[in-house]
């Protein structure tokens, strides 16, 4: 991983991120799904984040199938670059919370230390990581994409839950069943947001 060249040095900025979220009337914050494709990550995420502009809540929905078609298109799916993905992400995520956004995110993002990093990066009073908790079998069954029956049929290499693992969060903010109506979930996120004071 390159280094930073001595020349270059963080510039504070008058606007603290303390103002911007006076500005937008709520915490600035990172919610991070993770769980199984076919889980239902990315479908919570839209909802919630529909339910929050609602609410009137400055939001942004990081989608990882959007994010590869342009900040990391030059990305493949071995594990050197989806960790990268995953720092990518993580930065942006953080300066958009710095900027006063609920910055939703939907990515698989199986391991643990990828996860743990984004944490340390956008600090434990902002991150909020949410398990969409999904069988395998209800996420094959529903294959969205097909993904799953390519990889059964030794299409699709290293794909998380068929030829490469997920590590579950040992300790997420909200452990959800992702076999619950989408309602039912958006709630539960709606409730944590408040009750952290967030929203």
């Amino acid at each position: 991983m390159a280094q930073h060249d001595d020349n270059v040095v963080w510039h504070a900025h008058p606007v603290t991120r303390q103002a911007r979220e006076r500005l937008h009337g709520h915490a600035g914050a990172v919610v991070w799904f993770t769980g199984l494709s076919g889980s239902g990550k990315s479908t919570l995420a839209g909802a919630l984040e529909h339910e929050l502009h609602a609410l009137g809540v400055s939001t942004y929905l990081l989608d990882g199938d959007n994010l590869r078609h342009g900040l990391c298109r030059d990305l493949g799916f071995g594990d050197d670059d989806r960790r990268e993905n995953i720092r990518r992400v993580g930065e942006v995520a953080n300066l958009m919370a710095d900027a006063g956004l609920v910055v939703l995110t939907a990515f698989i993002s199986p391991h643990r230390a990828e996860r743990q990093m984004v944490r340390e990066l956008v600090g434990e009073a902002r991150f909020r990581e949410v398990f969409v908790n999904t069988p395998l079998t209800v996420c094959e069954s529903r294959d969205p994409k097909g993904l799953y029956k390519k990889a059964r049929a030794g299409k699709l290499a290293h794909f998380t839950g068929v030829d490469a693992a997920y590590e579950a969060p040992e300790n997420p903010a909200l452990n959800l069943n992702g076999e619950q109506l989408v309602t039912n979930l958006t709630t539960q996120v709606l409730d944590l947001l408040r009750r952290d004071d967030i929203i």
